[in-house]
């Protein structure tokens, strides 16, 4: 093993404290400050309640889940954070990368300086599941990343030559060509997959990298390339900290430092080299060759394998009281003045004009077309298509040539419409804002860019499917079903559609904003739009009123009242009884709605309304996502 180290250092130029790979493309250093990360004495409470849903006395228990962890990473360092599941290992690593907020306690420094904005932004966190857009290719991945990360003083250019470095740089230019994919979409591989999520934050050419399990789910060959790559990294200058479940011995060795959690105590902290070494001297000895990092777990989990080959319990607390007396004697010293040097490097500026990367319109224009290239291949779906034409194909049939003498037939096609143009854009809207929340907090996270330029280029990118669906729908019934052949009639009962539509889809978007799971809150729509359908004026005309107020919050009873007005006006007649002749107004069905021009005017100005109210409600919603460290 000693060889191996020993190898592996001499593939580098040491240089001062900065370790400077050769082969590293000269944009990874420019204009970089090195930080020393210092932790001390780091503890994190939660409050969790305690007894069942019907007991009495239910009430609200502390949790310990860090308890004074203390620890200290410097420029070319990489830090290895091993421990058993639930030990605090995401909890403390989410803590160091400034996105833990609530009960923290202890001091988390720099170069001596707290977290701040300016520090957000030279600051990567990988987190564990590779949040990516299954349908971009790795360089439009990694390019949108550098169009929105990177300052606006680089020129898209430039930031096309970083997205290229960087591709170089992982290794992945054989695939990067290829759709990123996911579970359900054959794309890159889970190695490759990993090194874009990588890729992603090494573009800010960040001076502190964090990373969750960045190598769970891959096999030990693909692990060992994400290593030593982040080894490399780390030689570059850069401080990097990672949570690792149970990494191989050769990946173990090629750790700068190794910090060991039990249960939230901190049982080891130093050179992965001397952690054998440690434990021996206080009677815990490995019985036999084996990969050390399983012998570290062992003990994290109170387990000790004798000398006759058989687990022996151990106090997981002995190893704590023993490790705290070795700090305080050797290491709390040693702590303190490097953790003092950290000033000397300097603090990170934070002005008003480096509070966003780009401009608001450069964030809107990207995200755009980040929008139009993923969801095409959704919004434009041969399925959806088909749905549609089907639909207004057999509405058409079912009502064709449809003329005023069979004027409820046509009342009820103009409601069906109303009602299947209310029920597609919602269910479709709903799902927009659960699907993306990973991906809106992993980007809010980073400071990527503002929300109110991610909401409105998903609404923007939506409309094309949102507008050009219904028309094709309303071309085909509208002609066959026999209604006003009349280009004005036409393009009214058009523009009371998409008005329908905008109004559903905003319903939508407020509602999976607000609900954020998929379940509950299409359950939750289900209920609304029916009871906006019953009290839409088809179905019920005379209303009990103590309810009727629901008729003033329908979708379905102002877009009705439209398409009424689209058709239909005063003086116009049909036949009744006797082979007479009946004033229209007259018709139970219309006689409760009217269609003079105040009320049409008056319809028309509820659903404006409804379509920026709903939309609104879903940005304040979205709000509350987000970022416990949020900028300022």
């Amino acid at each position: 093993m000693d060889q191996e180290m020993a190898d592996i250092e001499s593939q580098t130029i040491y240089k001062g404290s900065q370790t400077v790979h050769e082969d590293e493309p000269d944009i990874f250093h420019k204009g970089k400050r090195p930080v020393i990360l210092k932790f001390d004495e780091v503890v994190y409470k939660i409050k969790s309640k305690k007894g069942g849903l019907f007991e009495k006395n239910t009430k609200a228990e502390e949790k310990v889940i860090l308890k004074g962890v203390t620890g200290i990473v410097q420029p070319g360092e990489m830090l290895a954070m091993l421990g058993p599941s639930g030990s605090g290992k995401t909890t403390l690593l989410t803590a160091l990368g400034g996105r833990l907020g609530g009960r923290l306690y202890g001091s988390i420094t720099y170069n001596g300086e707290p977290f701040s904005n300016a520090m957000k932004r030279n600051t990567g966190f990988v987190t564990q599941d590779d949040v990516l857009y299954p349908h971009l290719t790795v360089t439009e991945t990694l390019l949108f990343t550098a169009l929105l990360r990177l300052p606006k003083s680089v020129t898209k250019e430039e930031k096309v030559m970083h997205a290229k470095a960087v591709i170089d740089q992982l290794g992945l230019t054989k695939c990067k060509d290829s759709i990123v994919g996911s579970p359900y979409l054959r794309g890159v591989s889970g190695g490759e997959r990993k090194r874009v999520s990588i890729g992603q934050e090494l573009l800010i050419n960040p001076s502190l990298l964090f990373l969750d399990e960045p190598t769970s789910g891959l096999d030990s060959t693909t692990a060992q390339r994400i290593v030593s790559t982040l080894w490399e990294l780390a030689c570059g200058g850069r401080t990097i900290v990672m949570t690792i479940h149970q990494p191989s011995s050769r990946l173990y060795y090629m750790f700068h430092k190794v910090l060991l959690l039990s249960e939230g105590n901190l049982v080891y902290f130093g050179k992965g080299s001397e952690a054998i070494e440690y434990f021996s001297n206080i009677g815990y000895s490995p019985a036999m060759a084996m990969n050390p990092s399983d012998f570290l777990l062992d003990l994290a989990n109170g387990i000790y394998t004798d000398e006759l080959n058989e687990d022996q319990t151990i106090d997981k607390q002995q190893l704590v009281s023993a490790y705290k007396n070795r700090f305080k004697a050797q290491l709390k010293p040693l702590l303190q003045e490097i953790g003092d040097s950290g000033k000397s490097q300097g603090r990170f500026q934070d002005t008003g004009s480096e509070k966003w990367p780009t401009s608001w319109s450069q964030q809107f224009f990207v995200l755009l077309r980040r929008d139009v290239k993923e969801r095409k291949y959704e919004s434009f779906s041969g399925v959806r298509i088909c749905q549609v034409l089907v639909v207004a194909l057999i509405s058409g049939l079912l009502w064709y040539k449809s003329d005023i003498s069979h004027l409820q037939d046509q009342i009820g096609l103009l409601f069906f419409i109303s009602g299947f143009w209310g029920f597609f854009p919602l269910f479709q809207a709903i799902f927009t804002f659960p699907q993306e929340l990973m991906m809106l907090e992993k980007e809010r996270s980073s400071g990527t860019y503002r929300l109110s330029s991610y909401f409105m280029s998903r609404i923007v990118a939506d409309l094309p499917m949102e507008l050009v669906l219904p028309t094709i729908f309303l071309l085909i019934t509208y002609w066959m079903a026999g209604l006003k052949a009349n280009v004005v009639n036409f393009l009214y009962t058009l523009l009371s559609l998409l008005l329908n539509v905008l109004v559903a889809q905003g319903l939508g978007l407020a509602i999976g904003a607000v609900v954020l799971d998929q379940k509950s809150a299409t359950t939750l729509a289900s209920v609304i739009m029916l009871c906006f359908l019953l009290a839409g004026g088809f179905y019920v005309q005379h209303v009990p009123k103590f309810i009727a107020w629901v008729k003033y919050i329908s979708i379905s009873y102002y877009t009705y009242q439209l398409f009424i007005g689209s058709q239909y006006h005063t003086g116009e007649t049909y036949p009744c009884s006797n082979n007479g002749q009946c004033p229209i107004v007259e018709f139970p069905a219309i006689k409760e709605m009217g269609f003079h021009f105040h009320g049409q005017a008056l319809a028309a100005l509820a659903l404006v309304i409804m379509l920026i109210g709903y939309r609104l409600i879903a940005y304040f919603a979205l709000m509350r996502i987000g970022v416990t460290k949020k900028l300022a």
